[in-house]
């Protein structure tokens, strides 16, 4: 495996600051984010009032304590635009991400937020080794995802060779890198795993290929994963980090010469780590809930966004900037399946859309060698319902599941009584897959 580290003139000024350098800038500008919010959101406005705080009243770093949090929840409650603090015609770009009552969750960009955002995954790719002039195939999603479209942005501003080939169509990825010759993929950890089968289906050696990076993220994935990946293409597998409320990926990357963590880009994104229960701010060090406070957006500035993500932060390593641990797991009830965020609510409403099927069910998570699989099982409406109306109201309900949420579900119609019932909350989700390392 090749040895990649980056050379001192790869690296922006502020990725080797002092750690006074750095909260410094982010003190300023957290001052901008808080007046840029309070000035120009009516949203933000009304939450700051409601709990008596203005942006006057930061001075520290922890003063933000005091801030109210954001939650999805609110993004869905203002849909669509309901939280930009610029203009509708000052918007550059709209992306969105599934919701959980069949409307997404819309985030905007102006023009200098793309131009930061293409920045930051420039950074990233730099950070994963990537320079310029190297060819890189994308098969992140394109369209509404940021997934497609964020990693292309950064590959053009490093000056990279961009393959734009989206997910699916795994034979044809194969036969593009085997022909093209990228060194860098930008992928789903799950997908390339795909990938790989398909190289060993068509008789390739995956170690012969050219790619000598991978760049993963989307969904969590194990260090045992990463060894698998590395091992079977001889490359380096990175982890990239980013949500779409914040701002799309690139909001941390491990560095490769050290892979131990995630350096998050504090120069544009302030993190706490809070208890999930109480919101109480912890130490660094502490696992907890990760939140996370934009510095630099316009269009949707974010102050203390709950992200659910479960991490906690450490020291900086290959950069001053701080780290976040790989993340262990989330503090709700989100599944993230292939790339996918589902919950458990998005399952309940199409099998309300069933006629044979009660709202009776639970989810089960598996694992089928490196695969991840999701199974309803679910009640029928009576108990002597022929095998046939079964098989049709599971065929039924997986249409729907995947047109809508746009997933491939296992679905189990039971007998009434064959879903476990609770005598408190129902246990939604029964994650049977093995621990993460």
């Amino acid at each position: 495996m090749l040895t990649l580290s980056p050379r001192p003139g790869d690296l922006d000024p502020i990725e080797t600051a002092s750690r006074d350098e750095i909260t410094a800038l982010q003190l300023t500008r957290l001052k901008w984010t808080l007046a840029h919010a309070y000035g120009n959101s009516p949203f933000v406005r009304s939450r700051f009032d409601a709990v008596g705080v203005h942006p006057g009243d930061l001075t520290t770093l922890p003063d933000l304590a005091r801030f109210p949090f954001t939650t999805k929840q609110h993004l869905r409650d203002t849909y669509p635009f309901g939280m930009f603090a610029v203009p509708r015609d000052k918007l550059a770009r709209v992306h969105a991400s599934s919701g959980t009552t069949g409307k997404p969750t819309v985030v905007g960009y102006t023009l200098n937020d793309v131009d930061t955002w293409a920045d930051l995954v420039a950074r990233s790719i730099r950070a994963s080794g990537g320079r310029a002039g190297d060819m890189i195939h994308i098969a992140y999603g394109y369209g509404l995802f940021t997934g497609g479209l964020g990693a292309h942005y950064g590959a053009e501003r490093l000056g990279c060779t961009v393959i734009p080939v989206s997910g699916g169509m795994t034979e044809r990825q194969v036969t593009l890198i085997s022909d093209f010759k990228p060194k860098i993929i930008m992928v789903t950890p799950s997908y390339m795993l795909s990938i790989l089968d398909e190289f060993r289906k068509q008789g390739l050696d995956p170690r012969e290929s050219s790619i000598s990076v991978g760049i993963f993220g989307a969904e969590p994935w194990t260090n045992s994963m990463r060894r698998e990946i590395e091992q079977a293409f001889d490359m380096h597998a990175v982890d990239i980090y980013g949500l779409s409320e914040v701002l799309g990926p690139g909001v941390a990357n491990e560095c490769v010469e050290t892979k131990d963590g995630l350096t998050l880009w504090e120069d544009h994104f302030y993190p706490e780590i809070i208890d999930p229960e109480t919101g109480e701010v912890l130490p660094d060090g502490e696992m907890g809930e990760l939140v996370l406070t934009t510095l630099t957006k316009e269009a949707l500035p974010m102050v203390r966004y709950r992200t659910r993500d479960l991490t906690r932060i450490l020291p900086g390593t290959a950069r001053s900037m701080r780290r976040i641990e790989k993340i262990t797991g989330r503090s709700d009830d989100m599944i993230i399946l292939r790339g996918v965020n589902v919950f458990p609510t998005q399952i309940e409403e199409q099998i309300l859309k069933c006629g044979g099927l009660t709202p009776h069910f639970q989810i089960e998570l598996t694992r089928d060698g490196r695969l991840d699989y999701l199974t309803v099982h679910v009640e029928s409406t009576g108990r002597a319902a022929a095998a046939d109306q079964r098989t049709a109201s599971a065929a039924e309900l997986g249409h729907h599941i995947k047109s809508v949420i746009g997933i491939t579900a296992l679905i189990d119609v039971t007998a009434p009584g064959g879903v476990a019932r609770s005598e408190g909350k129902a246990k939604r989700v029964v994650d049977n897959r093995p621990k993460a390392e």
